[in-house]
């Protein structure tokens, strides 16, 4: 087993090699693929986690997992590495990840968006926020301020120019801590506070950040609810225009196993489900209480809140977002969640903050928990102390101030790990609600003259049903249970059809309780028996198979006597 650190971020050569270096040490429980290329020409990784033995990740009910689509959002890449050992390591020994592995199929994708995951870690890290492509134009603005390190530390922090007509002072009881100044407020020493980095055109007395040239945001490029850019920035110029959204929605639909998915994203602290662009009253219901069902077991298994986009974690009241990771509910009918890892502001001990709202405005007392965690917890990695710097265009400022790429949009390292280990048991518990195809009985009974009476009888084990969600069905993109015969030579169908379509097999979800005044009419709904007759000589072998999209298949050879 390949010695894999969490306690830092691996780049691309590295991550590469510890894939693969997984992917060795356990050949009959992990497969690894290239689903495509990015942007720069990088291999895009996928992993298959099952178990061969007990059949091909293609006929088990499957899950996905991926991460890292945002650059800097790299704890998320860390979260997908970490899961893959976690199932690999603990199969044989954890009845739940054996069950799992023998019976149902992982891909995991643990960096959508190498090109700029490899930006972000660089050297001298550039930020942007997603694809390295340039766009909407290929030209960089001339004047202005791009950030990046100018220092040569190896962080982005700030830089902070004293200014009378500033915005920002210096708390009074930390020393260092930036906050606003009041409305009406004078006769302080203020300052402007703006990103580390270099200047272009600077005329002494106007300034303004330079918007990256590489504008294009990736979880904007999928197909549903896709907008152009005059109402969603960063969408691109049509849906999966992007290689590395095209490679993840081309293996997703050509995957017709998968049943749900989870992408990780970095940072809130919070659970986030459907919709996106739509308030709960446009879902089906039976969808809801599923998607509050496992939102439940999260926030138990996790100990992160549950809650839904459109609801709790829009960034404008006026507005919604669109062409997300969401589409494989949205189109598909797949249950889809979003995992933003990491909330410093819980770490730091503020407990009511609501997600979105507390960027835009909070406490100054929640700035003084920030700032007394760093000093206190994390030896001031958070919060930098402000250092003279001669800048080239600027002359003498400050820099230091919040680190976020280091503390915020990803956890410290030091609490990397403790942050990883609240997911795997979640996704687990997931993979493991999904329909299963499992057999009851296949006999033959002869009924003489040559005769022979077939049966064949399963049931979904599953806690879904075989379709997965209401939506699905609304959306005609799952078929029903496909059962077939196969007929030696000399053979005969005297009764029933080759191949037939047998409808849905609905599982243990959407059933009331023991105590309801709504009858349950449908006790075995979860089970279908279909019967062949054939004409055939004694001894030899029929070859019986019922198959479904989502919920595996079941095989059976019956011999006739």
């Amino acid at each position: 087993m390949p010695d894999i650190a969490f306690d830092r971020f691996h780049r691309y050569a590295e991550l590469t090699a510890l894939l693969h270096d997984l992917v060795r040490e356990h050949p009959h429980l992990a497969a690894i693929e290239s689903i495509g290329r990015s942007f720069e020409g990088r291999e895009i990784w996928l992993l298959t986690i099952t178990h061969a033995a007990t059949g091909p990740a293609a006929d088990k009910p499957a899950f996905w997992v991926d991460g890292n689509i945002h650059a800097t959002e790299v704890a998320a890449s860390a979260a997908n590495l970490y899961f893959v050992q976690w199932l690999l390591t603990h199969y044989g020994h954890d009845p739940e990840v054996t069950r799992a592995l023998d019976t149902r199929a992982f891909y995991v994708c643990p960096r959508i968006n190498p090109d700029g995951a490899e930006w972000a870690l660089a050297d001298r890290p550039k930020w942007v926020r997603s694809s390295t492509r340039p766009y909407p134009f290929d030209d960089e603005e001339i004047e202005g301020l791009t950030v990046e390190d100018v220092d040569g530390d190896g962080r982005i922090l700030q830089m902070r120019v004293a200014d009378a007509n500033g915005l920002w002072k210096e708390h009074p009881d930390a020393p260092g801590l930036m906050i606003r100044r009041e409305p009406t407020e004078t006769g302080g020493n203020y300052y402007r506070v703006l990103p580390e980095g270099s200047l272009e055109g600077w005329d002494g007395y106007t300034l303004r950040v330079k918007k990256n040239k590489e504008g294009l945001d990736l979880n904007r490029n999928f197909p549903a609810s896709w907008r152009q850019e005059f109402e969603q920035l960063g969408a691109g110029p049509y849906p999966t225009s992007e290689p590395e959204v095209r490679a993840v929605v081309d293996f997703i639909a050509r995957h017709p196993n998968v049943c749900g998915g989870t992408t990780f994203h970095t940072w809130s602290g919070v659970l986030l489900r459907p919709f996106e662009h739509l308030p709960d009253e446009e879902m089906h219901a039976e969808d809801l209480w599923h998607y509050r069902r496992t939102g439940d077991k999260g926030r138990e298994l996790t100990g992160y809140p549950a809650v839904s986009v459109y609801h709790d974690f829009r960034y404008h009241p006026k507005q919604v977002i669109g062409g997300t990771f969401d589409w494989i509910y949205e189109h598909l009918g797949l249950y889809s969640w979003v995992v933003e890892i990491w909330s410093p502001m819980r770490e730091a001990g503020i407990e009511n903050y609501h997600f979105i709202d507390w960027f835009r405005d909070h406490p100054v007392d929640d700035d003084v928990k920030l700032w007394q965690w760093s000093r206190d917890q994390l030896h001031g990695l958070a919060h930098v102390p402000w250092q003279p710097f001669a800048h080239p265009q600027l002359g003498r400022i400050e820099i230091g101030g919040w680190n976020r790429f280091h503390a915020f949009s990803n956890p410290p390292p030091a609490l990397l790990e403790r942050e990883l280990r609240r997911f795997p048991r979640w996704l687990l518990w997931q993979a493991l609600t999904s329909p299963r195809l499992e057999l009851v009985t296949a006999e033959a009974e002869a009924l003489g003259g040559g005769l022979y009476k077939l049966r064949l009888v399963a049931q979904n084990t599953g806690w879904l049903p075989s379709y997965v969600s209401k939506r699905a069905l609304e959306r005609k993109v799952v078929r029903g249970a496909i059962a077939e015969i196969e007929l030696p030579s000399g053979a005969t169908l005297v009764q029933g059809k080759r191949r037939e379509d047998l409808g849905q097999l609905e599982g243990k979800a959407y059933k009331h309780t023991g105590v309801s005044f709504w009858p349950d009419a449908h006790v075995t709904d979860d089970r279908v028996k279909v019967e062949w007759v054939v004409r055939a000589a004694a001894g030899v072998e029929v070859a019986l198979t019922l198959r479904h999209d989502k919920a595996g298949v079941v095989r059976a050879r019956l011999a006739l006597r």
